[in-house]
């Protein structure tokens, strides 16, 4: 069924009907490289994405620099492949929680638990999710806010995204814009914390230079996300 439900990712499908987490599991609507999103249902009819990851993907052992080192699983034991990704799924739920918590835009956290994670659905009311940055028209404003959201994630929520790009940003119909895939996210003390940093401001930088946008240069972005900019 999809290469996705499998018998152990069923039984915390039905763990989440019986809880009312969930009251149905729609359509599936976009595929990365270690989950797939579905639209589904909450018992008040709103709309959740539920994402599924992949207990058969060889992508999370490409993934181990996210947490080694990063201070807050200094003490998780890895384990097996399906206990590294009901870990991750962990990670990317926490990741999640802290940044929506401390004010960037992200949708909502619901709930995790091994390998499902439930969030708030982007999108619009017939379940067709927000387009991403890179399908959508973008202006000085849009380059502003996304520098702007990575200065909260930074420095209210202590986060740098990691794998930050235009294909992971939504920009809803009322111009707000979204991140999402918070997988990779760590503490800005991991001692990778300005390398990742560093990355994400050249895919924002170089994709609204393709659009024909001014842009700040790479090292002036860092130091403005970090506060070291002098004034």
């Amino acid at each position: 069924m999809d290469g996705v439900f499998d018998m152990p990712t069923l039984m915390v499908i039905q763990d989440m009907l019986n809880e009312g987490i969930l009251k149905s599991v729609r359509s599936h609507f976009a595929t990365g490289k270690e989950s797939k999103v579905y639209l589904a249902l909450a018992p008040d009819g709103s709309q959740l994405a539920i994402k599924i990851f992949l207990t058969v993907s060889a992508e999370f052992k490409k993934r181990m620099q996210y947490i080694a080192g990063d201070p807050r699983f200094e003490n998780v034991k890895m384990g097996s492949t399906r206990n590294m990704i009901s870990i991750w799924a962990k990670k990317e739920f926490r990741n999640l929680t802290t940044a929506h918590k401390s004010g960037v835009n992200t949708p909502i956290p619901v709930a995790v638990k091994k390998n499902v994670l439930v969030m708030e659905f982007i999108g619009d009311s017939d379940g067709n999710a927000a387009p991403r940055l890179a399908e959508a028209e973008v202006s000085a404003a849009d380059y502003d806010e996304v520098l702007n959201q990575m200065t909260i994630l930074y420095q209210r929520a202590e986060l740098i995204h990691a794998d930050l790009s235009e294909y992971n940003i939504f920009k809803e119909a009322s111009g707000r814009l979204v991140f999402f895939d918070f997988g990779s996210a760590v503490s800005n003390r991991h001692p990778m914390s300005k390398q990742f940093l560093v990355r994400d401001v050249i895919n924002i930088n170089r994709f609204f230079e393709k659009r024909d946008l001014e842009i700040f240069d790479d090292t002036t972005v860092v130091d403005k996300i970090m506060g070291t900019k002098k004034e």
